[in-house]
């Protein structure tokens, strides 16, 4: 019997909805179409509903008039804060008064050595030339205030943060538990916080000292729980084989291999103490942070860059000498003899230095560099402001910006009904992750219209959306030159860690100058603060695509563009993601800062609440804020579920 062979079966052909991006938006649209109308006739208008919203401004005004009225008497305040505040007084002033005794001379010999005992002769002599620096700007004294400050503020966050890092790093539920901690601590904006740690604390050092352990301990965490969760199991497993137990495979095996980690855990949480600075001294920090504060009060740039160019300084320096001793470790270094040598070559520097009268820095070695930028400043004021032919002044600019961006796009968020705001969130956050991702999402967003702070929310997500749209397209661009040049990556490194690490507060002041006050420049400022992220991860990510497939496109006679377009670009999709998430992070962050410069919307409301001593008010706005970055978190960073699946 002849075999029957069954008759090939003909491909069916490709139907829209087996695309998962389409079945999910069919499903969204199933929802909406049976929700919709529910909610449009149960709460009409645009607006979130009243009747949805909660009153958290009396028990807030009752917690804050309990605080002030027990913190002179109750047991709480004497014998817990009171003493916490005690602790952070003695180890600041002693701290300083160290530095004082040392001198000018011993501090920048002892910083020098430091620096080339961990990465050599280069960055040693950039060392003693960042604190000279800061003596010739005459900012001796209040660099030496904020560096006692910011000594005792990071050991104090990478203490808080290495212990929670633990706690993380060897426990699955206490890493869940610590996540959506450590998620609030970075995003919720310092203003926010600074207004209950001063009912608790009073005005003071205290209060700048855990306002900024509160902001720069969530990365010692993060850094510490991965580099423990990340260690080699294989020496993990022969160390447990050799039947140590779990105290000695800690000590001996998993902190050994995290070392990376932990040190680059210290040198983020330095960079956060020192952009801390500014901040902190709107509650009595002093230093370099009151200088710029003040010098905003009065609208003098030159003042404000003498005080911000220091505080640049450190953080250079503290960044370059921290990542240089997380390359070299593990490398053959120098004996602890040189150490020795070392050390006693700064105290004979520094014992000189006293002797010899060279404790305070001389009056006649300073410069002064307020008047010339004063000058510059109003110069670019007179000259660009306005009347510039053909392309207008920065006052029109800012204007059109304005009219033609900022406010089509606040009036459109404002006038879609807050049903499909929540509808194009679930959208956005399902298309991009798992349906966790969308749920998480829309929550936040739900969150928002609870607190009863729906408009200004929508107002002040216009201006993050808008400075967004600028940051990347501006970031992408350079980023790409930087890739693609070693010349313009070198010329662009020092621009961009002056940017990164400026003060925002000093830069705001030439921004007002040119822009007037506004919406504009405080999405002005916003750009200035996340673009240097962003062409950093650009560029990073470019630069480390595949070389084969970069060499098999050249191969093949591709151009330049082509293998832009069609091979670096692609294959660089997660770092341009990521890239996309820290502009809107970052752009989030200086929401509250453009607040000081007519932003309005949630950042006006946060500064209001810690001027007034309105705990409701600067709580409820903060908290609001958080809930922005994270539903945007989630409606621009792809799940680990999501990248593995993407070909299924």
């Amino acid at each position: 019997m002849a075999a029957i062979t069954a008759a090939p079966r003909k491909p069916a052909p490709p139907g829209i909805l087996t695309h998962r991006a389409v079945r999910k938006l069919a499903i969204l649209a199933l929802a909406a179409a049976i929700l919709a109308p529910i909610a449009a006739t149960q709460w009409s208008g645009a607006t979130w509903p009243s009747a949805l919203t909660v009153d958290v401004s009396e028990p807030l005004g009752k917690a804050s008039d309990w605080i002030i009225d027990n913190r002179d008497t109750h047991p709480l305040f004497l014998y817990f804060f009171g003493h916490v505040s005690n602790i952070v007084v003695i180890a600041v002033r002693a701290v300083y008064l160290a530095l004082l005794a040392v001198g000018w001379a011993g501090v920048t010999a002892i910083g020098a050595l430091v620096a080339w005992r961990v990465a050599g002769v280069k960055l040693a002599a950039g060392t003693a030339a960042a604190f000279l620096a800061c003596g010739l700007l005459g900012m001796w004294v209040p660099t030496m205030q904020t560096l006692a400050l910011m000594v005792v503020a990071v050991l104090a966050s990478v203490a808080v943060g290495a212990l929670l890092g633990l706690a993380a790093g060897l426990s699955d539920r206490m890493d869940r538990v610590l996540r959506p901690v450590l998620d609030t601590m970075q995003v919720l904006p310092a203003f926010a916080y600074l207004l209950p740690v001063v009912l608790v604390f009073g005005i003071g050092v205290p209060a700048a000292v855990l306002a900024t352990v509160v902001y720069a301990a969530p990365p010692m965490a993060r850094l510490t729980s991965l580099g423990l969760r990340g260690a080699d199991k294989e020496v993990l497993e022969a160390v447990e084989s050799l039947g140590t137990t779990a105290r000695q495979r800690l000590l001996t095996a998993r902190i050994p291999l995290a070392r990376k980690e932990l040190l680059l855990g210290v040198n983020q949480t330095i960079m956060m103490a020192l952009s801390m600075a500014v901040i902190a001294s709107v509650i009595g920090a002093g230093g370099l942070g009151d200088r710029v504060y003040q010098a905003l009060a009065s609208v003098d740039v030159g003042a404000a860059l003498a005080a911000g160019i220091p505080i640049v300084l450190l953080a250079v320096v503290l960044d370059r000498v921290t990542g240089a001793a997380g390359e070299r470790l593990g490398e053959a270094g120098k004996s602890p003899v040189t150490w020795l040598y070392a050390l006693v070559v700064a105290a004979a520097v520094a014992l000189a230095g006293r002797l010899a009268g060279f404790l305070d820095w001389p009056d006649g070695w300073e410069l002064n560099i307020a008047e010339p930028v004063n000058r510059a400043v109003d110069w670019m004021t007179a000259h660009l402001y306005s009347g510039v032919p053909v392309v207008g002044g920065t006052a029109d600019w800012a204007a059109h910006f304005t009219s033609w961006v900022l406010n089509p796009l606040r009036d459109g968020l404002q006038w879609l009904p807050w049903w499909s705001v929540l509808l194009i969130v679930a959208a956005l956050a399902w298309l991009i992750g798992t349906w966790r991702t969308a749920l998480t999402a829309v929550l936040a967003m739900a969150a928002i219209g609870v607190l009863g702070v729906w408009k200004p929310s929508l107002d002040t997500l216009s201006q993050v959306l808008a400075a967004v749209a600028v940051t990347l397209v501006i970031g992408f661009a350079t980023g790409v030159a930087a890739a693609r040049s070693d010349r313009v990556e070198r010329l662009l490194r020092p621009v961009l860690d002056v940017f990164q690490t400026m003060p925002q507060f000093v830069y705001l002041i030439p921004v007002v100058a040119l822009f007037g006050v506004g919406r504009a420049p405080a999405v002005a400022a916003a750009v200035v603060y996340a673009l240097p992220a962003v062409v950093r991860i650009t560029a990073q990510g470019l630069r480390q695509v595949d070389p084969a497939a970069m060499e098999s496109a050249r191969s093949l006679g591709a151009t330049g563009g082509q293998q832009l377009r069609q091979v670096q670009l692609p294959l660089a999709r997660p770092a341009l993601l990521l890239a996309v998430n820290q502009g809107v992070v970052l752009v989030l962050a200086v929401v509250i800062i453009g607040g000081l410069v007519g932003g309005g919307a949630l950042g006006y409301q946060v500064v209001f609440g810690l001027a007034q001593g309105d705990l409701a008010t600067g709580l409820v706005a903060g908290a609001a804020i958080v809930c922005l970055g994270l539903m945007l978190d989630r409606v621009t960073q792809p799940t680990e579920r999501r990248t593995t699946k993407k070909g299924a």
